[in-house]
This record gives C-alpha cells, sequence and structure tokens, in this order.
C-alpha cells in the first residue's frame, strides 16, 4: 500500500499518526478481511519506541484515547532508554519483551536479504510465544483500548506482533506484506533520529543502518509462508498458542462491518 491512507473516504482517520517524539506510530484500522469485514479504526496502533514524546505528543495520545501501551523491548532497551512516561497514569502499560537479543554487528549486512529477514522473523514468533500470547489476550479485551504495541522502530518485533494480530483477524497476507512495508519511509526518519541523538556514535549507526532500513515485504511475505507452512493456518498457529479464545475476542473488538 504505497499511499498512507485506506480507500479515500471523508471518514477515513490518517493511517500515520504524526507525533513529534514518534516516527512510526500508525492506526492499523481499515484494512479488509476475508470474510468481508475490516479491521476497526482507532482501535490498535503500532509504533515505534514511545520514550521521547512530547506533551504535545501525549496530548494527542490522550485525545485517540489510548489506554494501553504494550513494550516489546528488551530489558536492557528499557533500562538504557527509558519506558513510556511513568507520569501518565491513566494509561495502562505492560513490558512484555519479544526477544532478549537484539541483531549483532556480524549479522547487520545479512539483513537486506529478505530471506535472512524472515528466518529471524520465524525465530521471534517461536520464542515470543508466550508473550505474543500475552498480547493477543490484552489487545482481545476491550477494556483496554484503544491500545498501541511497540518495539524500538516499530518495524521487526512489532511487525511480527502486527502480522499475528492481523492474520487472526483474518486480513490477507497481501495486506499484512503492505502494512509491513509502510515503515520503509518512517526508517529513514529512525535512522536521523539516532543520528541526532547519539552524534558520537555515528560508525556503529552506519554499521545497523541494514538492520534499520529493511523494509521489504517480501520479509514479511517469507514470515506469512513460514507459518502457513508449519502450522497451515492462523488458526492453528492460535491452537498452538493456545489463545482460541482470545482469538474470538479479538474479532469482536477489532472488527467491523467494511
Amino acid at each position: 500500500m504505497s499511499d498512507s491512507k485506506a480507500t479515500p473516504s471523508p471518514a477515513t482517520p490518517d493511517r500515520h499518526v504524526e507525533l513529534s517524539g514518534c516516527c512510526n506510530f500508525r492506526d492499523l484500522g481499515g484494512y479488509p478481511t476475508r470474510d468481508g469485514r475490516r479491521t476497526a479504526w482507532q482501535r490498535v496502533f503500532r509504533a515505534d519506541g514511545l520514550t521521547n514524546l512530547t506533551d504535545d505528543d501525549l496530548v494527542v495520545l490522550e485525545g485517540i484515547g489510548i489506554a494501553t501501551v504494550i513494550d516489546l523491548r528488551t530489558d536492557l532497551e528499557t533500562e538504557t532508554r527509558g519506558r513510556f512516561p511513568e507520569h501518565v497514569e491513566h494509561i495502562a502499560y505492560h513490558h512484555l519483551p519479544l526477544t532478549d537479543t537484539l541483531p549483532g554487528e556480524e549479522q547487520a549486512p545479512d539483513w537486506g536479504d529478505p530471506a535472512f529477514v524472515a528466518e529471524r522473523y520465524r525465530h521471534m514468533l517461536a520464542d515470543g510465544a508466550a508473550p505474543l500470547s500475552r498480547a493477543v489476550g490484552i489487545l482481545a479485551d476491550e477494556a483496554n483500548l484503544p491500545a498501541v504495541f511497540h518495539c524500538s522502530v516499530g518495524k521487526d518485533r512489532t511487525g511480527v506482533l502486527a502480522a499475528v494480530v492481523l492474520g487472526l483477524l483474518g486480513v490477507p497476507d497481501d495486506v499484512i506484506a503492505q502494512d509491513y512495508a509502510l515503515s520503509g519511509a518512517a526508517m529513514v526518519r529512525v535512522l536521523g533520529r539516532l543520528e541526532r541523538e547519539y552524534p558520537d556514535a555515528h560508525e556503529i549507526i552506519d554499521r545497523y543502518r541494514p538492520v534499520i532500513l529493511s523494509a521489504d515485504p517480501a520479509s514479511m511475505r517469507g514470515l506469512l509462508d513460514a507459518i502457513r507452512a508449519e502450522y497451515g493456518s492462523f488458526e492453528a498457529l492460535a491452537g498452538a498458542l493456545g489463545i482460541e479464545a482470545e482469538v474470538e475476542r479479538l474479532r469482536g473488538a477489532l472488527l467491523e462491518p467494511a
């Protein structure tokens, strides 16, 4: 999907939410499902790190009504970079690390290969079964919505959870891959932000440039193909994760007539 919005309509919200302290905050609403419905707008959002939000940004989130933040980053990331502003008491915060480790510097060049990235995502799915199941359970509860889940750049770990949620809702694979690819333009902004925040780390940031900038939809299609090859369907994946009941509630909370 090349446009930042779904099918044009006077009532269609912007998919991308413009914030000063966040580069990749966007709505997962408006996507078609195989049963003729669509994902509801302004119920679930995906994002990059939320540690640099300004007071004006928090006003925007308050206007959206964000009730829950799910943080997929590692313990080290939350310790060194902080977490969603703790003084915002009316927003529930859940720290659910999807992985214990980040890509090593020696692997950075391989992130230009969609097959390599898809395999990384497959491992995230397998190793992160417990936090993924917990996240789906949180999102399936109407009382927790609207919600946003995020990692550091809002592409990889966030992309895996987005794929699981959209897949369980019945969104076609091609649309899931298109949503993933929307991170591409935001990654350029993320890279610029990192360079400003860490002016003495240009060499390290440059080495990780392939990791940050990779947003090839083929990477996401590779993960989706792996899910279908291993489980057969997203319904079977839900069974393996033990979240069949949560999926029914998730669909009730996040789907609406097209």
